[in-house]
């Protein structure tokens, strides 16, 4: 049976939801840019927001989705590999 392992949050420079273009993200240590921080469905208690970011090193993008009531358990983390196609993936951390 396959152990669920929680996602560690390193860091936090400023409120997730704060995150703006420009600004830096890493994932499992590889800084990353935030290209774009969006509201990706709004639900009734809760928004469920998409962070998009892109490893300047090797040109791959992410999206960071998380829901902004719960940020400490919801964070998920999905790479591009394709032209519209989001594989998600499982990290051992995340700062910002």
């Amino acid at each position: 049976m396959e152990e669920f392992v929680a996602l560690k949050i390193e860091k936090q420079s400023k409120p997730l939801g704060k995150l703006v273009k420009g600004d830096k993200f890493f994932i499992n240590g590889s800084e990353m840019i935030v290209d774009s921080q969006f509201l990706f469905m709004a639900h009734k208690d809760t928004n469920e927001m998409i962070i998009e970011v892109y490893n300047p090193a090797n040109e791959r993008e992410y999206q960071v989705r998380y829901f902004d009531d719960q940020i400490e358990t919801s964070i998920e983390v999905f790479e591009l590999v394709g032209d519209f196609e989001y594989v998600r993936r499982e990290p051992k951390s995340v700062a910002w």
